[in-house]
């Protein structure tokens, strides 16, 4: 048997008042009449007071009588049942995992350092007590054990001069990452009957040893794109400049002198300082 089976017990508050009544009554004519048969009476009916069940809202309680399954009480409220039923309380709420920072490789085998962040609540409570040993840790252990996977599975980031040119990472693509978590801890805790409300990543980053090697190839990689739209946009302009200037008929430029007023648009389109103007009072050839 692994199917959950939901039982009502008898109402708790009637039972109060019946144990509590022959409790008393019981000692109450015991003593009147002198007859010790009355407490046996008392005696079960004290018997009666440990088969008192109080469930909790968004909690539940696992029933067993001598090792064997009775079932789950789901439903709120004071219960009575048999007093030599073993109560076990699994909560139903919404628990919150966050996960310690792993140093893993990624699918590039650079080692990085993540942790994730697991929203996640017990649906089947007969799994939860009798598939697992203890739920709660299981579900630290494969969270751990799914991080590792899926850092394996993505590099961190996409480096084009590699010739890696994935098109999910651990860093840019965030949601399907995080579809891909949940779907791994999903298949996992499905065994303990656990279901995975929310898994994203909580913390990603560069192990300390190459952290500041990476942060470097970044901010190359970052400078060669930028001076390549630089570079390209430069050249753009150049040749509108060069058409309009003939266009218009505004100076006839040999080649020769095409060729110099190139590379000086280029020199101040392309440069990082500001180009200093110089007033050429002669000729075009001084």
């Amino acid at each position: 048997m692994d199917a959950e089976k939901i039982i009502k017990p008898a109402n708790g508050y009637l039972m109060l008042v019946i144990v509590l009544g022959l409790f008393f009554g019981s000692i109450y004519i015991a003593f009147q009449q002198e007859n010790p048969v009355y407490l046996i009476i008392t005696a079960l009916s004290f018997i009666g007071l440990f088969g008192f069940i109080l469930v909790n809202p968004n909690t539940s309680k696992v029933v067993l009588l001598f090792g064997k399954y009775v079932g789950t009480i789901k439903q709120n409220g004071l219960y009575w049942a048999n007093p030599f039923y073993t109560k076990k309380k699994i909560s139903l709420r919404a628990s919150n995992f966050d996960s310690e920072r792993l140093k893993v490789n990624d699918k590039l085998g650079n080692p990085v350092m993540i942790s994730t962040i697991l929203v996640w609540r017990v649906t089947n409570t007969y799994k939860a007590a009798f598939d697992v040993d203890n739920y709660e840790n299981f579900v630290r252990v494969q969270t751990d054990a799914a991080v590792r996977k899926l850092a394996s599975m993505y590099p961190y980031d996409n480096f084009a001069d590699e010739g890696h040119d994935e098109d999910i990472t651990l860093r840019s693509s965030v949601n399907e990452v995080s579809e891909a978590l949940e779907k791994e801890l999903e298949e996992r805790l499905a065994i303990a009957g656990i279901e995975v409300l929310e898994a994203r990543i909580g913390y990603l980053a560069y192990a300390q040893e190459i952290a500041s090697a990476m942060l470097k190839r970044q901010q190359a990689t970052a400078i060669v794109a930028a001076r390549h739209k630089i570079v390209q946009g430069a050249v753009e302009m150049v040749e509108m400049a060069l058409e309009e200037l003939n266009k218009k008929e505004i100076v006839e430029l040999d080649e020769e002198r095409k060729a110099a007023m190139v590379s000086n648009l280029l020199v101040i389109l392309c440069g990082d300082k500001e180009a200093s103007p110089v007033v050429n009072t002669g000729t075009l050839s001084h």
